[in-house]
């Protein structure tokens, strides 16, 4: 059975002292949470302008990075799934990285999309696939897997058959590279989440969940409503296949992550109101 977790990036707004974490993490365990992602730049200290950039982005880090976290998780009994990171950081020291998720108990260093990063260019994407190789390689040395996870820049054309996503797939090597998917990200992209689930498989090593939704006011004067994210069961993605899919792909962490839209403008509010599908189905 699959682990239920929540992402780090979620619960940067109540999660910035240790009273404030503990109670959190206390809550996702009583939700029937058994993990939490982390966030390498969420667990060490970060400068005003990072911290001023994703608020701007919708996800604010908050005041963490501060905190003894390798105290928090194990006091909270919930696993750690996964370390996310970014490429630069592997690649300049993959032996320390690997150091850091040994440390928190995972297997896996977890690899973002690319900060003003050309996912439209072939030639700059293929590149892209050989770091990736190089840098899962470095890190399978290490005793630690290497995830690439999506949003919706990847759903790119390259060229008049290929997407982004599609090369990525097809040039990486599944001995050193494999993939978180965010099914949002791509229903969010206009694709089929499902039929990437599939072609995926068994590279699908963890799922990063969320609904999507329509309940914010629109343009004035008309009916339209804005999408964004929603608790899950609340939205119209088609979860509960994209749930059998996941079971099939045999994979290891299903992870809830949205960034804004809470009910109640609260992170743990919502993540209360997601577990209950997420009980149901894993």
């Amino acid at each position: 059975m699959a682990i239920k977790a929540v992402q780090q990036f979620m619960l940067g707004t109540v999660m910035n002292n240790e009273a404030q974490a503990r109670d959190t993490m206390q809550k996702m365990k009583a939700a029937g949470y058994d993990g939490i992602e982390l966030c390498g730049f969420m667990i060490h200290p970060t400068g005003l302008m990072v911290r001023l950039m994703t608020k701007a982005a919708g996800m604010p880090v908050g005041r963490g990075g501060n905190l003894d976290w390798k105290g928090l998780v194990k006091d909270s009994g919930l696993e750690v799934v996964s370390l996310h990171t970014d490429l630069g950081s592997v690649e300049r020291d993959p032996a320390a990285v690997a150091a850091e998720a040994r440390a928190f108990g995972t297997q896996y260093a977890v690899i973002t999309g690319m900060y003003r990063f050309a996912y439209g260019e072939e030639k700059t994407v293929r590149e892209l696939a050989a770091r990736l190789n190089k840098a899962g390689e470095a890190l399978k040395k290490e005793g630690v897997s290497l995830l690439y996870h999506n949003h919706n820049c990847e759903l790119q054309r390259v060229n008049p058959t290929q997407r982004g996503y599609d090369i990525l797939m097809a040039e990486t090597d599944p001995a050193a590279v494999n993939f978180e998917f965010d099914s949002y990200w791509f229903a969010e992209g206009g694709a089929n989440p499902l039929e990437w689930m599939g072609r995926l498989g068994s590279r699908m090593k963890l799922w990063h969940i969320n609904d999507r939704g329509a309940r914010l006011t629109g343009p004035a004067m008309t009916p339209i409503l804005k999408t964004d994210s929603a608790e899950l069961g609340t939205g119209n993605m088609s979860l509960e296949a994209l749930a059998e899919q996941a079971k099939r792909a045999g994979v290891e962490a299903v992870v809830l992550e949205s960034h804004r839209n809470w009910v109640d403008k609260s992170p743990v509010k919502s993540f209360q109101v997601s577990a209950k599908f997420l009980n149901k189905h894993f």
